[in-house]
């Protein structure tokens, strides 16, 4: 059964161009399954997390990422009794907007485009699903609901002060509140990026060999996962060991953002969505303790994962290649695809054209802009 403040189908707030409706999925269902079927869903395989495309078969890329937050995602939202297909529908796109090379890409991007408002993630996929995706024949991007839309955009909270261009350019067209918060549903999805991502880099660090599993062992929340098991399973196979101290650390963290929900949820007894929207605090989230410990594990993944020799390393490696591409093709625009050139040649000034760069850019894969650098390069371009 639903909660009175789940997000409803039925009053969704519609989509910014007018469609027939399908008569056997609802809106948001439909929005599912444009994100699903989007080309740049379909990219996010070759987009990893923290390693790059070529440096293993088994780490963890944007695309198994997001249906991971996505699985988390609907069962926390099942729990509460919100809508499920909203929730899935946002967990699914949240990371759309990213660059090649993760957050490096996105950093070196971001530098590259200061003087053009910068580059946000969270933004470009707002950007992704209104402009860039350019396949139905009566509108540019996916026209999801003003629901998918919302949740994309401030799942991560209320957006104010200096609003990304991305962001802002849609925003003036079709008001997302972002000065509010989103809705029960875009929460769960933001908190299950933060419990998907904190027990994953875990799992690739260790195949990566950047850490032990008993130094992991020894981590704040997982040492009581590590006993457990230890209790249970007397002599249990290492690798077995430490698969279920994580699912265990995984069942933890979910349960915590479940039961804080639950409490914030009964306190604040809000009668519809709009209550949500209005609460002034996030309904969803980790329970203090939780969170503290989880900043320890998170130092521990900086210091000896993101950061790490190999790992700083091939940062710079990918690094020089997105500053190397984005001067070039805004030097030589006739190197960019003919599908973007239509775009090139109505842009009237030289932010309208970086942000076109940009677009294409960070539409790259890890692969792809790789395999660009190294043409170009042995061409001479670079």
């Amino acid at each position: 059964m639903s909660a009175p403040f789940a997000s409803d189908h039925r009053r969704s707030r519609g989509r910014l161009i007018g469609e027939q409706e399908s008569t056997f999925r609802s809106c948001f269902q439909r929005d599912r399954d444009r994100i699903i079927h989007a080309s740049a869903f379909r990219r996010l395989k070759h987009k990893t997390q923290v390693f790059i495309e070529h440096e293993g078969d088994y780490f963890r890329t944007r695309l198994t990422h997001s249906i991971e937050v996505a699985q988390v995602a609907r069962t926390i939202s099942g729990v509460l009794g919100l809508n499920a297909e909203l929730t899935e529908a946002i967990a699914l796109a949240h990371d759309l907007g990213h660059t090649p090379f993760g957050h490096t890409g996105e950093e070196a991007l971001n530098a590259l485009m200061a003087p053009y408002g910068g580059f946000d993630h969270n933004a470009q996929a707002i950007r992704v699903v209104t402009d860039l995706e350019r396949h139905y024949a009566d509108f540019d991007g996916l026209n999801l609901t003003w629901e998918t839309l919302e949740g994309i955009a401030k799942h991560n909270g209320p957006v104010r002060g200096d609003v990304p261009y991305a962001l802002a350019d849609y925003n003036a067209v079709h008001d997302l509140e972002i000065d509010t918060y989103a809705s029960c549903e875009a929460q769960v999805a933001a908190l299950s990026d933060d419990i998907a991502y904190n027990n994953h880099d875990l799992h690739d660090g260790l195949r990566a060999e950047l850490f032990s599993t008993d130094e992991i062992a020894e981590l704040p929340l997982l040492k009581g996962c590590f006993a457990t098991v230890d209790v249970l399973y007397p002599g249990l196979n290492y690798y077995r060991r430490r698969h279920e101290a994580l699912r265990r650390f995984f069942g933890v963290l979910v349960e915590d953002v479940i039961a804080v929900a639950q409490e914030n949820l009964a306190q604040l007894a809000p009668q519809n969505v709009i209550d949500i929207r209005h609460a002034g605090r996030p309904m969803v989230r980790f329970s203090d303790p939780v969170w503290a410990d989880l900043k320890t594990i998170r130092a521990f993944l900086f210091e000896r994962m993101y950061r790490a020799p190999a790992v700083v390393t091939m940062r710079h490696e990918v690094t020089d290649v997105v500053q190397s591409l984005f001067p070039l093709f805004m030097k030589r625009t006739n190197l960019l695809p003919k599908q973007w050139r239509k775009d090139v040649a109505a842009a009237t000034d030289e932010v309208t054209l970086a942000r076109i760069v940009a677009d294409y850019i960070a539409g790259m894969t890890d692969r792809f802009a790789l395999q660009e650098h190294k043409r170009l390069s042995e061409n001479g371009e670079i």
